[in-house]
């Protein structure tokens, strides 16, 4: 193992490469919908934080059953956690201010990917 991959599994639990390939590949596209679920629902954003942190557990199971990683990794699940919540978060705004534009066009528009302005 090169010197990288075994900081990674010292402190994530498992290999540089299966980080990358479970957080964005296999669990990304569940956060994505995750964060997309609760804004059409209007819910508030801060309920991301618990669905993403459930991502995160079934994510290290995922890396200890299939990539024989670590189960337990704290170090592991708090990036797995930040990554998830990340892209869930990306998901809500984009979301929202979809929402924003489409229903209430007379009131606010477009300002930048993931921005809203009110129109004067």
């Amino acid at each position: 193992m090169s010197p990288v991959d075994t900081f990674c599994f010292d402190w994530l639990g498992d290999t540089l490469f299966n980080v990358i390939l479970f957080n964005v590949v296999l669990v990304g596209p569940a956060s994505f919908a995750a964060g997309h679920a609760v804004a059409i629902a209007w819910r508030k954003w801060n309920r991301i934080i618990f669905y993403t942190a459930l991502l995160s557990a079934g994510l290290r199971f995922l890396d200890y059953a299939l990539a024989d990683g670590e189960l337990w990794s704290v170090g592991g699940f708090a990036l797995g956690w930040l990554i998830q919540l990340m892209i869930a978060a990306f998901a809500y705004r984009l979301t929202r201010t979809r929402q924003m534009i489409r229903q209430y066009p007379w009131l606010y528009r477009r300002k930048g990917l993931l921005g809203w302005e009110e129109r004067h």
